[in-house]
């Protein structure tokens, strides 16, 4: 598949998760850049945006609202520590099959994302604050 058929497929499959929550799809581009081929897309509310990047499979991953934006590993670490939770996400997990990402991401929007789909936008700014007070470790510190 290329990564516009990925894509397109992805975003049919988060429809079911995303879709009754208000959000619509949008396909933003495609081309080929020095990387390779890639596809974009977001699924849109009012000033929420949740942004998917596609090469052979799922990539990048922000959500936004209004001014503010955080990854998904940001947006996840933050809901985890600032919920008490002990759960993990599973986007991006490791598959060798371009739709795999889009499952674990969904399996993390049920799980994880309830803040970004139906929470306020003080919700969102304080997992913001704490991303931002607990930054994630670099190099030698990321091993600790």
């Amino acid at each position: 598949m290329n990564p516009i058929e990925v894509l397109r497929e992805g975003a049919a499959e988060l429809t079911s998760i995303i879709g009754p929550e208000g959000f619509t799809f949008v396909e933003t581009g495609s081309g080929v850049s020095s990387g390779g081929h890639y596809a974009s897309g977001e699924f849109r509310r009012a000033d929420r945006r949740l942004e998917l990047h596609v090469r052979w499979s799922l990539g990048l991953v922000t959500y936004h609202l209004g001014s503010e934006s955080l990854n998904h590993e940001d947006l996840t670490r933050a809901v985890a520590a600032t919920q008490h939770l002990e759960e993990s996400a599973q986007y991006p997990g490791f598959s060798d099959r371009p739709l795999d990402g889009f499952r674990h991401l969904g399996a993390d929007l049920v799980r994880l994302g309830r803040v970004f789909t139906q929470g306020t936008a003080e919700e969102f700014s304080v997992l913001v604050a704490w991303v931002r007070q607990h930054p994630k470790p670099k190099g030698l510190a990321a091993l600790q």
